[in-house]
């Protein structure tokens, strides 16, 4: 069995400066807690947590953070919780990616214009809760057929309304362009805005290029990371067999039928866990026949 690395995998720019920011506060003592996961992956927040960063839950902050230094997470957070943290006392450290920022002060401008807002995404994902607090009547779509039903309703009230699109940062440029077909059906003059990142767009025509190699591919990476998950529905509507891989004990044990196999990973996935990974992988095909070690 080979095993075949995308071109593009891995920390992107945004998480590897959270990461770093961490690391850094880290070395400068004192108390210190990130408001949920920094990223969204495991293996980095056990990373942190041997660091000594903690981690505070939204719905349970203390009242009193005196002398503490809260790390906001790359996803970025709303600014009610931003001014919670800050009226406790205290010190942010923000490691909002700056692809997020960027999207956060657009729906903020896009609101204050008087725009109606879709924004496309996961509703429960952090980085799009925290857009919704920039916009606050913003109409969150999942999908297509959720985008039509929301335009739909909202045309009732006059196709005269200012409308705007923007998208979670990690979702993928098919996807976005859909449910923006959808929304122009009742307001042609929707304001489609670039939000996807482009570490995200890069990793996933890797991937796309990756498949072509590739016989099956493994995607290593958070479960909980939304541009892992993409990376895998990717690979998986391209009829390829693919898992995704937290851990070398995710790997398949049936993962050497396979003469050619394609290793990815997601945006949040570290370095260090990819080369294991890997080498869990080779190892794995270099067991004699019958070895199930």
């Amino acid at each position: 069995m080979q095993v075949i690395r995308a071109s593009v995998l891995g920390f992107c720019m945004g998480v590897r400066r959270a990461v770093e920011l961490a690391y850094r506060e880290a070395g400068g003592g004192g108390k210190i807690y990130t408001l949920g996961s920094l990223i969204h992956n495991p293996y980095v927040s056990v990373s942190l947590r041997n660091q000594g960063i903690g981690i505070l839950k939204e719905e349970e902050l203390p009242p009193d953070l005196q002398g503490a230094t809260v790390i906001i997470r790359a996803h970025g957070i709303t600014p009610a919780l931003e001014g919670a943290l800050v009226r406790r006392g205290a010190r942010l450290a923000d490691a909002t990616c700056p692809k997020v920022k960027s999207g956060q002060m657009k729906a903020r401008a896009l609101t204050e214009g008087g725009y109606r807002i879709f924004l496309a995404g996961e509703a429960q994902h952090g980085e799009v809760i925290g857009l919704c607090g920039y916009a606050p009547d913003c109409l969150v779509v999942g999908n297509p057929w959720e985008a039509k039903a929301q335009a739909e309703k909202l045309s009732s009230q006059g196709r005269k309304v200012k409308t705007a699109l923007l998208g979670q940062t990690t979702i993928s440029s098919e996807e976005y362009q859909s449910i923006a077909a959808e929304i122009q059906r009742y307001f042609p003059d929707l304001e489609i805005i670039d939000t996807i990142c482009q570490a995200t767009k890069e990793r996933q025509r890797a991937l796309t290029r990756l498949c072509d190699a590739a016989d099956a591919v493994v995607i290593v990476g958070g479960k909980e990371s939304a541009n892992t998950r993409r990376l895998l529905a990717i690979a998986q509507a391209r009829s390829k067999p693919a898992w995704l891989v937290e851990s070398v004990g995710d790997i398949p044990a049936d993962i050497d039928a396979y003469s050619t196999v394609g290793l990815s990973a997601g945006a949040s996935t570290p370095d260090n866990l990819i080369t294991l990974i890997e080498r869990a992988l080779i190892s794995h095909c270099e067991r004699p026949v019958g070895d199930t070690g």
